[in-house]
């Protein structure tokens, strides 16, 4: 009986021990970070924003305004892939590398549908518009649109998938695109023959 005992519990033993996770911090987009095939990873919307932003900045567009540094609106960047992400991982970054240049600043009072990142600012935009009688606010010089698209491939057990993270910098007065810039990121994984 003692040994059945001691038999079940040693059976057992694996899965407790191997129950038992630890966790540990590692560098954001560093890399022991986490890769996936299927998803888009922070590593990703990271080159991808460092990129952008690298070529935006190189380009010059946002130094052929009158009065500096640029006023940039946020517009519509479309989700092509088959994740439901929030494309703020992206734009988030792109905004605090362009302001920290100094170079460009955004609003967070306009948005598409009339919706403000920051409705209490532009509570006090407006009152303040209504109490002088003139408008204050100075309008967007550029908007920044884009698309994020995903492309899948497979070859036996190994799967790849390439997201596109495709970016454009609109002259806000004229409609006309004054930049344009595009990372791809592609990662490959096999995939065990057998498996759960």
């Amino acid at each position: 009986m003692k040994s059945k005992i001691i038999f079940s519990l040693l059976a057992v033993l694996p899965f407790v021990i191997g129950g038992c996770a630890s966790a540990h911090y590692v560098e954001t987009g560093g890399r022991e970070s986490v890769v996936t095939v299927g998803q888009i990873n922070i590593q990703d919307y990271i080159q991808a924003a460092n990129t952008a932003t690298s070529d935006l900045l190189a380009s010059g567009a946002l130094d052929k305004v009158a009065n500096p540094p640029a006023v940039l609106a946020i517009s519509r960047i479309v989700n092509n892939t088959g994740q439901q992400i929030d494309t703020d991982l992206l734009t988030k970054k792109i905004r605090v590398a362009l302001l920290n240049s100094g170079k460009a600043q955004t609003t967070t009072t306009m948005g598409l549908g009339g919706t403000a990142e920051d409705p209490m600012a532009k509570g006090f935009q407006q009152e303040s518009e209504f109490k002088s009688e003139q408008k204050a606010t100075r309008t967007p010089d550029f908007t920044l649109s884009g698309k994020i698209i995903e492309t899948t491939a497979r070859s036996g057990s190994t799967r790849q998938s390439t997201y596109s993270f495709q970016l454009s910098l609109t002259d806000a007065k004229t409609g006309l695109a004054v930049w344009e810039g595009e990372k791809e990121i592609s990662k490959q994984g096999t995939r065990p023959a057998v498996g759960f």
